[in-house]
């Protein structure tokens, strides 16, 4: 038999933490922070004015943790696909239906008000979640998803549908020129390239944000992200920014397009268990060279009105010169949803191929 319990004390949170450590190998399983989920349970940061937060564990006869989730709800997620949804997330099992039976019926319990089951989502698409469906031999990364293949099996077998399929990708090698871009027209149309900077990090976030979410905005998983939002994920990035590896195009003093990539420090919080505390953060600080062999592309886009000039493929080549300049051997990418057939095609250009299939999971309610 299996129970479930709510996450209400240090130890059980311990508990909540440790469970993917135990279970997914530690070369290839890439921890959350675990601050970020001490918040999250604690009630604290921007997602706290949407509602808790409620972090649950499935235990055995015996005692053990052997699953969990979280529980939580997002009317902007709900305004943007148009019903109401119970979102879960961080949602970790063994391989034994009951338990993930136990999980299932948890949340369509406290869904029972709402119209759909959405995720796993930590705690929006747009910024964690996921499963992969295929390179289970590959290892995740930060700011995505690794489980083992009998995950979308057991979301599949219990009424789950995808939603959002998408592929990771990885270049590996930055030889040759693959990005080709016309300079003369940098003066004809007024376009600068810009480079984010340690200091100036904060002050540049605007700039991001609003690029962000107006070339997102078409998406049907995104969802608009608030200043309070953006500056609680991107919170101590600041000093391990390769200056290199963000960039953005102003036209005519407009920002129009961007790319934010990040040194990878996945094998770190592996190695780490995700805990990046006080003296973590100054080992990291220490050693943070080690982690300038390969990089994540977060996200990249053009806002609406600059699409289809190019702008894209000429940031794309200013990324790939740094990469090829500062001795990166791969860069990775979060997902790309498969029916966007130009993001798809500027990672092929540079050689790249699809790392992991990715899904989001849904079940209807109605």
């Amino acid at each position: 038999m299996t129970r479930i319990e709510r996450v209400d004390s240090r130890p059980a949170l311990r508990e909540f933490l440790d469970l993917p450590l135990r279970l997914h190998p530690r070369d290839r399983y890439v921890p959350l922070v675990s601050s970020v989920v001490r918040d999250w349970w604690r009630g604290r940061g921007p997602h706290a004015r949407h509602g808790p937060v409620d972090l649950y564990v499935v235990r055995d006869d015996a005692g053990a943790v052997v699953g969990r989730t979280c529980l939580h709800r997002n009317p902007k997620f709900d305004a943007k696909l148009g019903r109401a949804h119970q979102l879960f997330g961080l949602t970790e099992f063994v391989d034994d239906d009951a338990v993930a039976g136990t999980l299932f019926d948890l949340i369509l319990d406290r869904g029972r008000d709402a119209q759909a089951l959405f995720g796993p989502v930590g705690l929006l698409p747009n910024q964690t979640g996921g499963v992969i469906t295929s390179g289970f031999d590959g290892r995740g990364f930060v700011d995505s998803a690794w489980n083992p293949p009998y995950y979308p099996h057991t979301y599949e077998r219990h009424g789950f549908v995808r939603r959002f399929e998408a592929d990771t990708w990885i270049c590996e090698g930055f030889d040759g020129e693959p990005f080709v871009f016309d300079d003369a027209r940098l003066a004809a149309e007024g376009l600068v390239v810009r480079h984010a900077s340690r200091r100036g990090f904060a002050s540049q976030l605007p700039i991001l944000r609003g690029m962000l979410n107006a070339s997102f905005g078409q998406l049907g998983y995104y969802t608009e992200i608030d200043a309070d939002e953006l500056a609680a994920q991107t919170d101590g990035l600041a000093y391990l920014v390769d200056e290199g590896l963000l960039v953005w195009l102003e036209r005519a003093g407009e920002p129009v397009a961007f790319i934010v990539a990040v040194p990878d420090i996945s094998e770190y919080l592996m190695r780490v268990g995700g805990n990046l505390g006080v003296l973590n953060q100054l080992r990291l600080l220490a050693t943070r060279g080690r982690y300038r062999r390969d990089a994540v592309l977060i996200i990249k886009g053009t806002v609406p009105a600059a699409q289809g000039r190019g702008y894209l493929t000429l940031l794309s080549r200013e990324l790939h010169h740094h990469l090829r300049t500062a001795g990166y051997r791969a860069l990775r990418s979060t997902y790309v949803e498969r029916d966007n057939a130009a993001s798809a095609a500027q990672y092929r250009r540079a050689g790249g191929r699809p790392l992991h299939g990715y899904t989001f999971y849904e079940k209807d309610l109605t």
